[in-house]
């Protein structure tokens, strides 16, 4: 069974809203599924969990939230290293601008996009609730399994 830790910031409760519709999918794929808002989260709790899904709505020009869920993510980044990660989040006006650059800043940090992103244009309408939950049905199901041959670290996706 696989951890998981759904973090989020939720001003409006949007992507609170996804949030839980991420670790009910989760949770329907059988992995153990843990929610946090990001003043719960930090670097210290990254290996605890096998995966990641974060979550943040879109704010001023298009960026994370930064009072709260940036800071959290900015301890987080030098963890991202082959951590496997979703990410999901709400936005009123722009185009996703803010999750392309969060996605960019993830695949440079060494993060693994397990699935495509997630976004909800305001509070998440039923094509976005299905996305949720099949987010972390597909994060979920990607179990690494470690295997020892050779004196080697063999990792093993079941899909």
């Amino acid at each position: 069974m696989s951890k998981i830790a759904v973090v989020y910031w939720s001003g409006t409760g949007n992507t609170e809203a996804m949030a839980n519709e991420v670790a009910e999918g989760a949770k329907a794929a059988g992995a153990e599924v843990d929610v946090l808002t990001a003043s719960e989260f930090g670097a210290d709790k990254m290996d605890a969990y096998d995966a990641v899904a974060f979550g943040c709505p879109a704010m001023g020009a298009e960026e994370l939230e930064d009072s709260e869920f940036e800071p959290m993510f900015s301890d987080c980044e030098g963890k991202l290293g082959g951590k496997k990660i979703a990410l999901f989040g709400s936005y009123g006006w722009g185009d996703g601008e803010w999750m392309r650059t969060w996605e960019e800043t993830c695949k440079a940090d060494g993060a693994v996009l397990a699935c495509d992103s997630v976004l909800a244009n305001e509070a998440p309408d039923d094509d976005a609730v299905a996305a949720c939950q099949a987010l972390e049905r597909h994060f979920a199901s990607r179990v690494l399994i470690h295997l020892k041959r050779y004196d080697m670290l063999t990792i093993v996706r079941i899909i």
